[in-house]
């Protein structure tokens, strides 16, 4: 019975070629000793999205603390804003280079710079004497951040066991919240401090996430698909065959997966550069591609959630909750909620449900959210029923239950899917512009607004909702049951797609560089077919 269970699972998951080369395994993944080594190993980089949720979080937690505020000189407005956005600003600046690093250098090295250099920068970051110091060292935050938030998402997808892939790719946003759950409980802990340790305390420990991934960072394998580009097959292979089929190199997952990777990385190779951010315009599936990339970045701020992720203060303020006990533990009661909703209604239902019925019935619930949150605020200002405003933080969490079933797992797993090799680590790239770019914004603007119209601002986040549903319904293509490189017949045609693929793999294999059982192949690092992609990268 139960695997049978398995074997649907896996057939909702991935494609029915994928599903004849799987092994029968009874056993779930955790008494599956390879599966469970790679599991492991991906924590890694799935604890990467806490360093951000931390950040918001805490900056919700400090504008809270009169030690943080009186020390200095209670910022607000614009000053406000700054503080909160120099964060992201330090991201958008970095994910150019960033992008340059995890194709040159792997996606395991640009980790291990980002995390050795968050550690150093939260300690600058707890011991700042002037506003000034700290506003530098969050911008070298947010710069060095994304040297771990850009190569983990994709290191995830391409090295996670294809049944698993979909919903540990989900996964990894949803740990924003982990860092969120902290950092809300760790300023709740310290805000009864008399003394400035009540900021500097939560500011320091801004870098404790990073030293528990550096601990285990030894342990992360590298891509098999970064191999497989630079011309390391026997690398790649025996990566897959260590974590996905115990070890076993003629497995005939591990020869399916490997034959597949090589394919895609090769045809990509003659049809695009490894270098130019031009391909991501340059055909009509990968303009698509780009769209849904921005759109899903930068609507990702711009559906309501920047209002109360770093303005929770002033959302409370208005229905009239101003104690500091009040607010800090609301802030922690949030996130605990934010992290289970979006870890068992959403990450786990990516495969089961699809990620197009997610975004739809997700964008749904939060105007219908937004629009009876609007309306019980503007019924609290004429009224100041006490009743009212507690129906307002209750449609706070109801607001924030339909963003977490998809816009919370899916920002960078739906990026990454429907992106190929060549163009994943810049279209990923794209999305987290977008979406900082839309944070920038909205920290410079959601105070200001807030400040002068209040509540009304509301309305122009129920009237996004609208169109952001529509965009949706007409433009957002289902993944679910595929593989990497099967998602883009998708994007570029199907039987089309397949046949000029074969043809290229044939021409490739006629010439021994396509081999995967090792009867031709030589260990050279550039077989001769990707060769294009690899010198592109080593010139660059």
């Amino acid at each position: 019975m139960g695997l049978f269970r398995k074997r649907k699972e896996a057939e909702l998951a991935v494609g029915p070629e994928l599903l004849a080369v799987l092994p029968r395994n009874p056993k779930p993944w955790y008494l599956t000793p390879h599966l469970l080594k790679l599991n492991f190993a991906l924590l890694v980089p799935l604890l990467s999205a806490s360093s951000v949720g931390y950040d918001g979080s805490m900056m919700n937690g400090l504008q809270t603390l009169p030690q943080w505020r009186n020390y200095f000189d209670h910022p607000e407005g614009a000053m406000l804003g700054l503080l909160n956005s120099i964060y992201p600003t330090g991201k958008v600046v970095a994910l150019f280079v960033a992008s340059y690093f995890l194709d040159r250098f792997g996606r395991r090295f640009p980790i291990l710079v980002a995390l050795v250099t968050c550690i150093s920068f939260a300690i600058l970051q707890g011991l700042s004497h002037s506003l000034h110091t700290f506003i530098i060292a969050r911008f070298l935050l947010g710069f060095f951040t994304s040297f771990m938030s850009q190569p983990s998402p994709i290191i995830i997808t391409e090295l996670a066991y294809p049944t698993h892939r979909g919903k540990i790719t989900a996964l990894y946003n949803t740990f924003f919240y982990f860092g969120a759950i902290c950092a809300a409980w760790i300023t709740y802990g310290t805000f009864k401090l008399e003394s400035t340790w009540s900021w500097r305390i939560p500011s320091l420990l801004q870098g404790a996430v990073p030293c528990l991934q550096l601990a285990g960072w030894y342990f992360l394998p590298e891509s098999p698909r970064w191999l497989v580009a630079r011309g390391r097959i026997s690398e790649a292979r025996q990566v897959l065959a260590d974590y996905h089929a115990n070890g076993d190199t003629d497995s005939p997952l591990v020869r399916f997966e490997l034959r597949e990777i090589e394919e895609a990385v090769t045809r990509e190779a003659d049809v695009m550069s490894s270098t130019s951010w031009l391909d991501l315009l340059r055909s009509p599936a990968n303009r698509k591609r780009t769209l849904i990339g921005i759109t899903v970045g930068w609507f990702s701020q711009w559906n309501g959630v920047g209002v109360v992720s770093y303005y929770l203060v002033l959302v409370l303020n208005t229905i009239g909750i101003t104690a500091v006990k009040d607010q800090t533990l609301i802030n922690g009661l949030l996130q605990i909620f934010n992290w289970l909703v979006s870890t068992f209604l959403g990450a786990m239902m990516v495969d089961r449900l699809g990620r197009r019925p997610l975004f739809l019935v997700s964008t749904a619930g939060m105007l219908g959210s937004y629009i009876c949150w609007t309306g019980l605020t503007s019924s609290f200002v004429a009224h100041r029923g006490q009743a009212t405003g507690r129906a307002v933080v209750g449609f706070i969490f109801i607001y924030y239950l339909f963003y977490d079933i998809a816009w919370t797992p899916l920002l960078q797993a739906y990026p990454i899917e429907i992106f190929p090799y060549t163009l994943r680590a810049r279209g990923l790239a794209i999305t987290y512009i977008a979406s900082f770019t839309g944070l920038i914004v909205g920290n410079q603007v959601n105070p200001i607004a807030m400040a002068a119209i209040s509540w009304k601002y509301y309305i122009v986040f129920c009237c996004l909702l609208a169109v952001l549903f529509l965009i949706i319904y007409f433009y957002f293509p289902e993944t679910k049951g595929h593989t990497l490189e099967e998602i883009r017949q998708i994007f570029e045609g199907g039987p089309e797609a397949d046949a000029e693929v074969d043809a290229e793999a044939k021409a490739a294999q006629d010439r021994g560089s396509l081999d995967i059982d090792g009867e031709k192949e030589t260990e050279k690092e550039t077989p001769s077919r990707p060769n294009k992609m690899v010198s592109q990268v080593e010139v660059a």
